[in-house]
């Protein structure tokens, strides 16, 4: 029965994250008139982001579909270990929606630049740079407890990696287009945690 529970409040923050998420995104493409290829990162980041995404979105929609196909990463975690996975996998799903109503348009999918990006420093981004990829990989984490499922965790933290080998650049296009508006942000920023001290 517990197993019931934690699957339904898995699907209701999986989805609700994703839905939030694909809105944003949808509407930043029509908003701005302009699909950003994602050659820009090359063909490794490319085939990274491709197969390493295959699996991190498949692999919690296999356990929820049928949790005995993912027993084999089965940790055995203690049940307030799983409620904490779904009390941080609900403030992800804020934290989601706070994100991308911060930036607007200027999400993209890859570490390219919009040709009217404009630098968001207000709203989330006001303490961090780049918190989708502190908050995605959390909330993959959170699935993964909330899933009793070593694989998924780490999977999110792999995410994570992933990311930030691409942050460099990414902030190095962001420098290039603001140049020293950037470098001031950065100094009062944190990259993926609020520095300490800022306000």
């Amino acid at each position: 029965m517990n197993e019931t529970i934690f699957r339904i409040l898995a699907a209701t923050i999986l989805f609700s994250g994703i839905g939030i998420s694909s809105y944003f995104r949808r509407k930043a493409d029509k908003d701005s008139g302009e699909k950003i290829s994602r050659n820009v990162d090359g063909s490794a980041m490319i085939n990274v982001i491709k197969f390493g995404g295959l699996i991190l979105w498949l692999s919690p929609l296999v356990y929820l579909i049928n949790p005995p196909w993912m027993a084999w990463s089965k940790v055995g975690l203690p049940e307030w270990l799983r409620w904490l996975g779904v009390g941080v996998g609900i403030l992800c799903v804020f934290l989601i929606y706070w994100l991308f109503r911060s930036i607007g348009s200027s999400i993209t999918p890859t570490s390219a630049t919009r040709k009217e990006h404009k630098l968001v420093t207000n709203g989330i981004y006001r303490y961090v740079r780049h918190p989708l990829y502190t908050i995605g990989s959390s909330f993959i984490i959170s699935f993964g407890l909330m899933a009793d499922n070593w694989f998924i965790a780490v999977l999110g933290i792999l995410a994570f990696i992933a990311m930030a080998i691409r942050t460099p650049k990414e902030e190095a296009n962001l420098i290039e287009k603001f140049g020293d508006e950037y470098h001031e942000y950065m100094k009062r920023t944190g990259r993926f945690l609020p520095k300490a001290g800022s306000r």
